[in-house]
């Protein structure tokens, strides 16, 4: 038993040492010593008593060979018995160890996973973005075939110049080519292909693919460079081309009136209609009277093509003109077909 409690009483008398246990009864203890010298308690000499002799002080010191000899002893000890289990994993053949670590790592992973917070699964989530973000972006990189001090200036590339270019990289308008000049050039989505709808340059193109261009404009001051990869009659609004005629304005265009256009644009549901005025009107598949149910706009409408349309739609605002190639129900005359 423990006792919670000792008191110790010191007198001339034989020592009488008492305590309390834990059940709350005092105990006592008695032990005798002589009579002759009452007030002294035998103990070991100490540093502070002034008839200590220093002779009594014994000191071992151990050298360096002491204690490698030790260590040597250490060593020569009996292998400590290993249990039935180690005995079987060491037994085991490297390739099943390296397995079993990996599925205990993956499950300690998964484990880990369980147990975490929002917080902190949303911050592993976002580094984890990131980090794939990072070499995304460090594996799409382009080596430009020349240093920036080997490049022409943008004034030796007249328009109609037929060069070759590197695609560096892509836009939702269209992609960046660099074909050797002190700017990279741009070509838009809609001077890839007439063939069909081009909705975003990675269709058709790939970074860091040849490809052969032809300048469409140029600007020196601004360092602006438009490319194309249509043939010379294809390409749109060259500004060596004049055109002598004027341009329709928008006001003077009216609700069902009949104009006729050619084709510039085909796309996925509709193709845009140049008709002589200030921007080219849209005209949806539907509108047009070859559509058949099931049929795609590239099946019966090409590039070039001549049409009658008519004006169903002015929007002033956002300078748009919606057309139909379907006559109107309501204009007196004869109803004529396409």
């Amino acid at each position: 038993m423990k006792p919670s409690c000792i008191f110790v009483l010191l007198t001339t008398s034989p020592i009488v040492s008492s305590f309390v246990g834990q059940s709350g009864q005092r105990h006592q203890i008695v032990s005798s010593r002589s009579s002759s010298n009452p007030t002294t308690i035998d103990r070991p000499a100490t540093f502070s008593d002034e008839d200590f002799d220093d002779d009594d002080i014994n000191v071992t010191f151990l050298d360096e060979d002491f204690l490698k000899e030790e260590d040597n002893n250490d060593d020569d000890d009996e292998p400590v018995p290993t249990g039935e289990g180690r005995s079987r994993w060491e037994n085991l053949n490297p390739k099943i160890k390296e397995r079993l670590i990996e599925k205990g790592e993956a499950k300690a992973i998964a484990n880990k996973k369980k147990r975490e917070s929002t917080i902190d699964k949303k911050r592993r989530m976002l580094m984890h973005f990131r980090k794939a973000q990072k070499e995304q972006k460090r594996d799409s990189r382009i080596d430009r075939p020349l240093a920036f001090d080997e490049r022409a200036p943008l004034s030796a590339y007249p328009n109609g110049m037929e060069v070759t270019g590197t695609v560096i990289s892509f836009t939702k308008y269209g992609a960046y080519v660099d074909v050797g000049t002190e700017c990279d050039g741009l070509l838009h989505i809609s001077q890839i292909t007439r063939d069909f709808f081009v909705e975003h340059p990675r269709q058709v193109l790939t970074p860091g693919e040849e490809i052969l261009v032809k300048v469409r404009s140029s600007n020196p001051e601004l360092k602006k460079l438009h490319l194309t990869m249509l043939t010379i009659g294809e390409t749109l609004n060259l500004e060596d081309e004049e055109d002598d005629e004027e341009k329709i304005e928008l006001d003077e265009i009216e609700i069902d009136d009949e104009l006729w256009g050619e084709l510039k644009r085909v796309t996925d549901f509709g193709a845009f209609v140049e008709v002589g005025a200030e921007v080219d009107g849209f005209m949806h598949f539907m509108d047009h009277p070859s559509w058949e149910n099931g049929m795609y706009p590239s099946d019966f409408m090409n590039y070039g093509d001549r049409v009658r349309v008519w004006v169903s739609d002015v929007d002033m605002d956002q300078r748009r003109i919606k057309l139909t190639a379907n006559r109107p129900a309501g204009l007196p005359g004869p109803r004529r077909e396409l």
